[in-house]
């Protein structure tokens, strides 16, 4: 009777555990031997890198032939509940029938979801660029701001949260909104964030070159200031000051998938498993990566990352390693010791940067015409062919990745 690897979750890190899974199954010339099973809502990559942007064409690319191209088996479900003990999961199917999977080996990949702290108005009025539906709602809003009275209220977007996503997000909405208001129109951009400078979790070295960006796009800072409350009229902060606006996003931080809760083992303080080099929980026979793995990066101290960034490379690795596990070969430990980051500033700009230090080695436009590479060719799946999936999902192949 033939093995089962199932992995839940189609995002770069479940499609790369799927597909490198598949890739030394070939390889190994035991198709017969072991199935692969992936479930998820839909049979799509979600390119949520990407969502901050105004045009969402193209977002969601379909996994279907990809996956029948590596013989993978795709379930379209919702999954509800993990029973290690049982080697086997409980889910919902897309017509709404419960059903229970039984596996061998689990690779959990389920990703992260936007951390949404218990703050008044909250839920009911902050729009995100979390999940596609999310950013398609925020695009749909931002339409409407057209058919409202004009007032400064209409005109101004707060961005909750000085990070990665809430930057980028920033630095698009003045052109954005400039194009549904008109090009003369008073737009003003704030970001409001609690640290004391913008990027805190991105350090000091590309710090001069975002706020001189945002500065010439007209985006204005708040920081050392918190969010209490949130309504349709705007937000109020924690020492009482009151900013007007008619849209505000939320990008403050995410939590790992809550299915990693029903998996025992240490977590860190974002929910990630703590795991094995080789991506195990444990000594079980589940594999946790992407944004549900506390994963070394290297031997330095650095921990992978919540972003596609490391996903990709931490999906070969459990898909690798699961299969590895399943036919009695060696693990290959996971290590991505290059780290770099590109971060979009708008249009034509962006920063890139090298090293845990984030040392800038280019912006302006040609920083920006990299990480348009990145979002549009990089980062998309494979094609639909066997060769290149060998290629590409070798999980001993460190090709740098600039992003």
């Amino acid at each position: 009777m033939s093995k089962q690897i199932l992995i839940i979750g189609t995002g770069f890190a479940g499609m790369w555990s799927a597909l490198a899974a598949a890739r030394l199954r070939h390889l190994e010339g035991q198709q017969a031997a072991v199935e692969i099973t992936v479930i998820s809502p839909q049979p799509e990559l979600h390119v949520r890198p990407r969502l901050y942007e105004a045009d969402l064409s193209g977002m969601n690319p379909s996994l279907v032939a990809l996956f029948e191209a590596a013989g993978v088996h795709y379930i379209a479900g919702t999954v509800q509940q993990i029973h290690a003990q049982d080697h086997a999961v409980h889910y919902r199917t897309a017509d709404g029938k419960e059903q229970l999977f039984s596996y061998d080996k689990l690779i959990l990949a389920s990703g992260s979801t936007l951390f949404r702290p218990a703050l008044p108005g909250l839920n009911e009025y902050a729009y995100s660029v979390d999940q596609l539906g999310d950013a398609q709602q925020l695009a749909a809003h931002l339409q409407t701001l057209a058919q409202r009275p004009a007032s400064r209220a209409r005109n101004t977007v707060v961005v909750c949260g000085g990070g990665f996503t809430g930057i980028e997000t920033a630095a698009e909405m003045p052109a954005r909104l400039r194009a549904i208001l008109g090009e003369d129109a008073a737009v003003e951009v704030l970001i409001v964030e609690r640290a004391t400078e913008i990027g805190p979790d991105l350090g000091a070295g590309p710090r001069e070159v975002i706020e001189q960006s945002l500065r010439n796009k007209g985006v204005s800072l708040r920081l050392g200031q918190a969010v209490a409350t949130v309504d349709a009229q705007g937000i109020t902060t924690a020492d009482g000051s009151r900013i007007e606006a008619h849209t505000v996003i939320w990008t403050a931080g995410a939590r790992a998938s809550t299915l990693a809760t029903q998996i025992s083992g240490e977590r860190d303080s974002f929910g990630r498993l703590h795991v094995t080099p080789a991506l195990r929980v444990g000594t079980s026979d589940i594999y946790a990566t992407g944004d549900v793995a506390h994963a070394a990066a290297d031997d330095q101290g650095n921990y992978a990352l919540m972003s596609c960034q490391h996903a990709m490379n931490l999906g070969r690795s459990a898909g690798h390693n699961a299969m590895a596990d399943v036919l009695g070969l060696p693990a290959i430990p996971y290590d991505q010791p290059v780290y770099v980051t590109c971060l979009s500033l708008g249009s034509d700009d962006a920063v890139y940067t090298e090293g845990w230090q984030r040392t800038v080695k280019m912006s302006g436009p040609a920083a920006a015409e990299l990480k348009a590479n990145i979002n549009t060719v990089w980062i998309y799946p494979p094609q639909a062919d066997m060769a290149e999936i060998i290629t590409r999902a070798d999980p001993a192949s460190r090709p740098v990745q600039y992003f």
